[in-house]
């Protein structure tokens, strides 16, 4: 038996941490502040450590907050994506006809996340097609699996199958837009003031985002600080830099609907080149009139 504090607590704690504002976590969560408030102090007297230090002002993690955030920030980010993909799939299942099986689409999971999953009710209205999602960062084999289309980040195509072009990508400086007391891009030297996210890269590439890089790409001679906080994956860092926790490199096509509605703004116009988002498939696909259909109206989306 998993010995784990209340799953109420835990959700208070992410919350709050994740806006660093018990006001907010509540709004978010559906309760009072008072009652944030009590759930986080019944996690402490669980744990034994305290998670905030709530003075001076404004409140901050304390260090057994900054290391159990990222942990159960990552939890329940897998759990909610579980959640959601399972209510796609099975929506997706129910509106199948007997003769046409759902078309499977394998897909990172920030990509289902971030751009995907916000324009399925789209796809489906203007294409007539039922999608599968299969969001996983392991590459899928297309000659192995039942998947019939992938959308891959890479430079080239490689491998035996057809690659089509979606959109080529650039790796942009963002942050949420209380971080920042001006809404004009600010100066190179300006952005490295600020805190600072990062994640990991998925593969050993040259073209991995870093603020290493893009310190040199800017041209900024003062020697770069250390980056504080670090991320497993790339679509924790944008949540974390939504919630004002500091500025972050990420791809232009992932971000976009936060930059339009208002939630991230972008630093500057000094970009890393990214990869390309190609849309795969094999050329010998029964399916492969249909295929083409939702290619179509994945290259339209650029």
């Amino acid at each position: 038996m998993r010995n784990l504090p209340p799953l109420h607590a835990l959700r208070a704690f992410e919350a709050a941490a994740r806006h660093l504002h018990f006001a907010r976590a509540a709004d978010e969560l559906g309760l009072t502040p008072t009652a944030i408030s009590h759930q986080v102090r019944q996690l402490e007297a669980i744990l034994g450590v305290e998670l905030f230090c709530r003075f001076p002002r404004p409140v901050r993690l304390s260090t057994a907050g900054e290391n159990l955030f990222p942990v159960l920030c990552t939890a329940l980010d897998q759990i909610a994506g579980t959640i959601n993909l399972l209510t796609a799939t099975a929506t997706a299942t129910a509106t199948a006809t007997a003769h046409e099986a759902p078309l499977r689409l394998s897909v990172t999971m920030a990509f289902a996340s971030r751009w995907l999953m916000s324009r399925l009710p789209l796809l489906r209205a203007e294409t007539g097609l039922t999608i599968t999602v299969e969001a996983t960062d392991l590459p899928a084999d297309l000659h192995a699996t039942n998947i019939d289309m992938a959308i891959r980040y890479a430079q080239h195509p490689y491998g035996q199958a057809q690659w089509h072009r979606l959109f080529d990508d650039a790796i942009i400086p963002v942050c949420a837009p209380g971080l920042v007391k001006t809404m004009q891009p600010l100066t190179s030297d300006g952005i490295l003031a600020l805190p600072l996210l990062q994640y990991r890269w998925k593969s050993d590439s040259s073209n991995a985002p870093s603020w290493d890089r893009w310190h040199a790409h800017a041209g900024v001679k003062a020697p770069l600080s250390t980056v504080p906080q670090s991320f497993s994956e790339e679509i924790h860092a944008i949540d974390a830099a939504m919630s004002g926790q500091g500025a972050v490199l990420a791809s232009q096509h992932l971000v976009a609907d936060l930059l339009k509605v208002g939630q991230l703004v972008q630093l500057s116009d000094i970009a890393l080149p990214g990869l390309t988002y190609w849309a795969v498939f094999l050329s010998t696909h029964p399916n492969k009139d249909r295929l083409e259909h939702l290619l179509g109206w994945l290259q339209q989306q650029n």
